[in-house]
């Protein structure tokens, strides 16, 4: 049996990897749900358990490194073995930082424990199991964390950061045998930036960014499972995600000119 633990698989990109993998993998596939809702990731559970797969809910807050821990151990005490670990749990921002007030300030803080910090704490309790099952990593970052946007400064320096962090622990692990597959989403159809901060480090409410052409969650979950079935260094899920990331090094004015294109007229800097 294949044991896969999902942080923030409560809803969104988390959820629908799971219920792919429960359909997938059926009766051989062990499953160790991970969010702050334990109701609705009862009801993940309940999805998966449908399709013949295992369901371990464990409630969970990744900014809080004993937690993580915690989540480990339960994978670990149950099922004896982590296959794959796959860093989805994260959360979104929209604030110039001009507007954002000193005292606000604690929330990039706030951002940076659950994006990169839970990532790091959750790799570090499971690695030891990772090496013994030669498993995989997943980190999901975002396309924000191969090109900086605007009004999205926090929300990029944390995937920034997760991209330098798994960047350099894939070399680490070259010769463990644990793949770390990166995955690089662009805008996808999903309640994360509407439950994203804003400049005072309250649920936003809207999204800055144009929908238009977001990405389905089963695509954007699909592609991220493919990846690292596939043992894949690292995902980029766009046209546009790849082309920006090379445009970058030869015209770098022109994709900060994309990038606030990609705003909002409302939130666009003044």
């Amino acid at each position: 049996m294949k044991t896969i633990v999902i942080t923030g698989a409560s809803d969104g990109i988390g959820a629908e990897m799971a219920r792919q993998l429960a359909q997938s993998g059926g009766s051989q596939m062990a499953l160790v749900l991970a969010a702050r809702n334990e109701t609705l990731l009862a009801e993940v559970a309940a999805q998966c358990a449908a399709h013949g797969a295992q369901a371990l809910v464990v409630k969970t807050d990744v900014s809080d490194p004993v937690q993580c821990r915690q989540l480990m151990g339960r994978a670990i005490s149950t099922y004896g073995r982590i296959d794959a670990l796959i860093n989805n749990a994260g959360i979104s921002a929209q604030a110039l930082f001009a507007e954002v007030q000193t005292e606000d300030l604690h929330w990039y803080e706030d951002l940076m424990r659950i994006n990169l910090w839970g990532s790091v704490w959750c790799t570090h309790a499971a690695l030891p199991h990772l090496k013994q099952s030669r498993g995989s990593i997943v980190a999901v970052s975002s396309l924000a964390g191969l090109v900086g946007v605007p009004g999205r400064t926090a929300y990029s320096a944390s995937k920034f950061a997760m991209t330098g962090f798994f960047e350099a622990l894939r070399a680490e692990l070259k010769n463990a045998g644990v793949s770390v597959t990166t995955a690089y989403p662009g805008v996808v159809a999903t309640q994360i930036r509407y439950r994203g901060f804003n400049a005072a480090g309250r649920p936003a409410g809207a999204s800055g960014l144009k929908e238009d052409d977001a990405m389905s969650v089963e695509t954007c979950a699909r592609l991220i499972l493919e990846a690292m079935n596939r043992r894949e260094r690292e995902v980029v899920m766009t046209a546009k995600g790849k082309l920006g990331r090379w445009l970058k090094l030869l015209m770098p004015g022109a994709v900060e000119n994309i990038a606030l294109a990609a705003l909002k007229d409302e939130v666009k800097p003044k």
